[in-house]
């Protein structure tokens, strides 16, 4: 018996000293693909770490990271990318000997049409030409205190028990079977390097990367919550986590005195 134990004990050191090896931080530079000149201020998250960092003036960058984690690389007019850190990068990457290379997006200017006003003198007629003002009650600058982004017509409660008896329980229904997508709505709000990444971004990319949802899904989500189409629309990124993290947070409390009293 005495042996198993022993054989069990040094097996579970060789796994905790293997893990260990595993962890460390990689290192590396961002270029831009069609001139190889370094880029300064590219995103890079580890998305399963779920913490972030940028490259410096450099292009240089280095980031907490174990074998097999996924980094992403984002810069505004480049195509993003995912690289898998290996075991070859981790143990002998110096910083110089790996190259990451962006391409450059074509950028296509949409059509913009501004139709002019003519008004008849006539206050119903002219009335229907004004375009639509934005409703949005809830507002504030993510980071700065407030009551949230959209108060007014409807109490928190009644905004949540709204979702909370839709048939389809739509949180559940999103996020029931990726507990870890969860997980990842707290660390990606305290990670700063994620929060400032996302508080200067409204393509909603970093967000369906990390919480593994696709753009429709994540403006569902938001739109259940009782959030306005036209703050879903002008948002950036870090109101729209923090606008699901909220109704979340508000979602499992409801719930859980709803669960209390059956």
């Amino acid at each position: 018996m005495q042996q198993y134990l022993l054989l069990f004990l040094i097996l579970l050191s060789s796994v905790f000293c293997f893990s260990q090896e595993e962890e460390g931080r990689v290192k590396g530079v961002v270029v831009d693909a069609s001139n190889d000149n370094p880029l300064e201020s590219v995103n890079i998250v580890n998305l399963n770490k779920v913490i972030g960092t940028s490259t410096n003036s450099n292009g240089a960058f280095e980031i907490s990271a174990k074998v097999n984690d996924t980094l992403h690389f984002s810069y505004l007019g480049f195509k993003s990318i995912k690289v898998r850190v290996t075991n070859d990068w981790l143990k002998y990457g110096d910083g110089t000997t790996t190259t990451i290379k962006l391409t450059e997006l074509a950028l296509a200017l949409e059509e913009v049409v501004v139709n002019q006003l003519k008004l008849t003198g006539y206050l119903e007629v002219d009335i229907k030409q004004v375009p639509a003002i934005n409703t949005n009650y809830r507002y504030s600058i993510s980071g700065l205190p407030s009551t949230g982004y959209e108060a007014g017509r409807q109490s928190t409660i009644n905004k949540v028990l709204g979702s909370i008896f839709n048939p389809a329980d739509f949180l559940h229904r999103m996020f029931g079977k990726k507990p870890n997508e969860l997980r990842k709505l707290k660390k990606m709000k305290e990670d700063d390097e994620i929060r400032n990444l996302l508080a200067s971004r409204f393509d909603r990319e970093m967000l369906t990367v990390l919480l593994q949802v696709d753009k429709i899904d994540l403006d569902e989500i938001v739109s259940q919550c009782n959030y306005s189409k036209g703050f879903i629309q002008t948002a950036n990124d870090l109101q729209i986590l923090d606008a699901i993290s909220e109704c979340y947070e508000e979602y499992k409390v409801l719930n859980r005195d709803r669960e209390g009293k059956l």
